[in-house]
């Protein structure tokens, strides 16, 4: 009924050839100092993927709380025409370049999800089903790049057989701090989840419009 789903945006996507290079699988083993912005603004370091180990700390799930519609209809419809020929205009592939890798990128059929407390509820277009999900720790990633990037996992603790067993957000924010947006990869394997990078499903907040969506992207 579902496909899994798997796998921000624009320059956001994550790359391809990810390696696993450490874990955490309880908040205590974090460590709360935020170093060096090695002449950069901090944020934007970290956002790029550039950060020490000792600046991850787990994320409750409520970083993500919210209702959240996937972007991957205003790729679609034409909402995204801007966004695309300013990725054209400063990147390194046409517009239909960027069109087909968006699309792959962005493809899901789970329109809009619903976090509140520690259930989490899926909709298509044709039903909806909810798991509850508890913290299974995070994994840190190396990009084939150099830069990284953090997994934050959720294992789920009952609810509906449709829901994926473990669900894993990617945001470029490390530490807990309430998510603006989020790719969300799932199903049933924890760790060929991690190994994922062609897909990558996003998601803005519900009460975005499209042209608000392609806007923030560009902002980026």
């Amino acid at each position: 009924m579902l496909n899994a789903i798997i796998r921000w945006v624009g320059a956001l996507a994550l790359s391809a050839g990810i390696l696993v290079t450490s874990a955490c699988v309880s908040p205590k083993d974090a460590h709360a100092d935020h170093k060096h912005a090695h002449g950069e603004d901090e944020k934007d370091r970290i956002y790029k993927g550039y950060f020490d180990d000792d600046e991850v700390m787990m994320r409750p799930l409520s970083d993500w709380r919210g209702d959240w519609q996937s972007i991957y209809p205003f790729l679609l419809d034409g909402t995204f025409e801007e966004f695309l020929m300013y990725k054209a205009e400063h990147g390194d592939k046409s517009v239909e370049e960027y069109r087909e890798y968006y699309t792959t990128g962005y493809r899901t059929d789970v329109d809009r999800i619903v976090i509140e407390g520690d259930q989490v509820t899926f909709e298509t277009k044709d039903t909806s089903f909810s798991g509850n999900y508890v913290d299974d720790g995070y994994e840190i990633l190396t990009y084939q790049k150099g830069n990284r990037g953090v997994r934050f996992i959720f294992r789920k603790s009952g609810g509906d057989n449709e829901a994926p067993d473990f669900i894993q957000f990617s945001d470029h924010i490390i530490a807990p701090q309430k998510s603006k947006h989020y790719h969300l990869y799932s199903g049933s394997d924890r760790a060929a989840l991690l190994e994922r990078a062609p897909n990558w499903p996003t998601y803005f907040p519900s009460s975005m419009s499209g042209k608000d969506v392609a806007h923030a992207m560009m902002a980026h």
